[in-house]
């Protein structure tokens, strides 16, 4: 069902902190007042906010805040008014004159000095918080609201950007997606505590800045090995020659931050040394995508994204993904290969960590992008310094260190789930 939120809800003008006066309140009837919230449940398919706004156009009203959701086929919306001294009424006239437009009209009125107050804080920071899974239970709604609650941070609005599923297909739900805009400034600990309740309930959380240059993401770059495909070919070439074991268990410490990248490359390269590079091209046919990756860049493509490959991974595999997949950069290490056969060795610099981040930056500046406009997407530790000057880095699927210290990450969705962190609609996707 199609939701439709304005960026300010009206429900964020809480009576305990903006006091309204009663619209049954029979000592104040008599008193006529400027300043309303009115609030309409009915009909989602009838005219309801055509009919409101008709009668209080009659009435000369300026409309200061609007808020409209539909949630299966049940409307509810809500309107902050300011009334003109000709046309000023008391709560119980004005439901009166609205009575006749839905099933149910709560009527109340504002002060002047609770309505300044309301508006001073709309200065207050704005973050957008993501919240994935598979399937969305009420115990991660509850959970993440529990804690922007505990931060003093407030809701202005909740929105859903994953389609409707069909409860009487075999159709299973693959992936939920709802969004908060909340007001307020994180405390300290805000994204750890998001980070622990992600690992409690095998959900994703991510907290941004609401600012323009999130909705304004231009280059994507991303890691190649464990990232956008879903293995280490440096593991599954040496499997092929038989050095699997030794070279896995130098990748795993290598990721995880426990040894030097280029050191740790090196040794891997010098274990294939003898390998006939035909492998490579056997290796390269069965590589397997991460999970949405076609998906995503079907769509970034479509809107004009610049995507690059930025890997510690060898070039060959990184061109062969950048046909399939339409990719405009790829960096990586390249295998010498003589005669046949891999030398042991690498042909020029090594792309390890400090390097990634230096390429995002180049690629960036020949763009004309700002940095803040950038995303950048990796698993491990060697990518935590590109992930750190992207204006949004996550970590995908990634090892503990680089969850713990990266500010975003995704570890149960596909690749195309960060469509959602870039406030795409799954029916947008489906667009395109």
């Amino acid at each position: 069902m199609q939701v439709v939120c304005y960026k300010v809800c009206l429900q964020t003008i809480i009576p305990n902190t903006f006091p309204l006066v009663a619209a049954d309140d029979r000592d104040l009837r008599s008193h006529m007042t400027e300043l309303f919230l009115i609030r309409i449940f009915g009909d989602g398919g009838s005219p309801v906010t055509q009919k409101v706004s008709s009668i209080l156009s009659d009435m000369d009203a300026e409309i200061l805040d609007i808020g409209h959701s539909v949630i299966h086929n049940n409307l509810s919306l809500g309107l902050l008014v300011y009334l003109p001294e000709s046309h000023r009424a008391t709560p119980v006239k004005l439901e009166r004159r609205l009575g006749s437009v839905a099933e149910k009209i709560i009527i109340s009125s504002v002060t002047s000095d609770s309505y300044e107050i309301w508006v001073q804080n709309q200065g207050a920071p704005r973050y957008v918080l993501t919240l994935l899974a598979r399937s969305l239970k009420a115990s991660h709604l509850s959970a993440v609201s529990d804690l922007i609650a505990g931060s003093d941070l407030k809701v202005d609005a909740i929105k859903r950007l994953s389609g409707r599923i069909s409860r009487r297909s075999d159709f299973v739900s693959i992936k939920a997606c709802v969004e908060f805009s909340i007001r307020g400034e994180p405390q300290k600990r805000f994204r750890e505590n998001l980070l622990a309740v992600g690992n409690e309930f095998q959900i994703d959380v991510a907290l941004q800045e609401d600012g323009i240059y999130r909705r304004h993401r231009r280059l994507i770059a991303f890691d190649m090995d464990s990232t956008l495909i879903a293995t280490e070919v440096i593991d599954e070439l040496a499997d092929r020659f038989s050095v699997g074991e030794k070279v896995r268990a130098i990748t795993a410490k290598a990721m995880a931050g426990e040894l030097d990248f280029a050191d740790s490359l090196r040794r891997r390269v010098e274990l294939l040394k003898g390998m006939e590079s035909i492998g490579l091209e056997q290796v390269a046919d069965k590589i397997p995508l991460a999970e949405g990756a076609e998906s995503l860049f079907k769509t970034l493509n479509h809107l004009g994204y610049k995507t690059a490959i930025i890997s510690g991974g060898f070039t060959f595999f990184g061109n062969q993904l950048k046909e399939k997949l339409g990719i405009d950069y790829v960096f990586g290490n390249q295998l010498e290969i003589q005669e046949g056969r891999i030398t042991g060795k690498l042909i020029g610099q090594i792309i390890g960590a400090e390097q990634k981040a230096e390429i995002l930056e180049n690629i960036a500046k020949k763009e004309n992008i700002s940095l803040k406009q950038t995303i950048a997407v990796g698993d491990g530790a060697n990518d935590l310094p590109m992930l750190s000057v992207a204006g949004l880095g996550i970590a995908f699927k990634a090892k503990p260190l680089v969850r713990k210290v990266a500010k975003h990450s995704i570890s149960n969705l596909g690749l195309d789930s960060l469509l959602y962190l870039m406030g795409i609609r799954d029916f947008e996707i489906n667009e395109v």
